[in-house]
């Protein structure tokens, strides 16, 4: 069986965000996850079966008062290592659900970006090194005001994450 299908092709920038921090990379993990508390997606269903959206994303703020929730882990070192690889690293896709409900609602397609992803390795020199894609500005390649605002949105939402986990806010998340 075949599909008929339209294709469109939208050219958008975006803006990968890298901080080299003198932070030790258990210490940096360990403030991460203590700020980003893991809420797997059956866990949200679980939790919002009731059908009250209002008070699931309330209750997030009690757990998570940045309203980030990590939603997957992966620590591709243990693999890579295999491959010679000696760097630690671990990887996160954390959700804003408050936001992406909005997102969802202007543009299922916005799920591409979000959840977010955040990638955290130990560095060359002593540290750890932090990256991300700002989102507003792969939502912004929508064109619709409403997720651009939403996107500008989970800016400041990840600027003030990277500043509670005691590095400073990206001049990138800065509005």
């Amino acid at each position: 069986m075949s599909y008929d299908a339209e294709e469109t092709v939208f050219a958008q920038a975006g803006r990968r965000i890298r901080l080299e921090t003198n932070a030790q990379f258990d210490a940096l993990v360990g403030a991460f996850e203590a700020a980003v508390p893991a809420l797997p997606e059956e866990q949200a269903l679980a939790e919002v079966r009731g059908g009250d959206w209002a008070g699931f994303v309330r209750g997030l703020q009690w757990e998570a008062p940045s309203g980030f929730v990590r939603v997957w882990t992966s620590r591709p070192d243990a693999l890579m290592q295999h491959a010679g690889g000696g760097a630690r690293s671990a990887v996160w896709l954390i959700a804003h659900h408050g936001i992406a409900a909005r997102l969802f609602r202007h543009d299922p397609g916005t799920m591409l970006y979000t959840p977010l992803r955040i990638e955290m390795h130990t560095s060359a020199a002593a540290g750890t090194t932090l990256s991300f894609e700002a989102p507003g500005a792969r939502l912004a390649g929508f064109g619709v005001n409403k997720i651009t605002q939403a996107g500008a949105e989970l800016d400041r939402a990840l600027g003030d994450l990277i500043e509670e986990i005691g590095l400073p806010r990206p001049a990138a998340l800065r509005r």
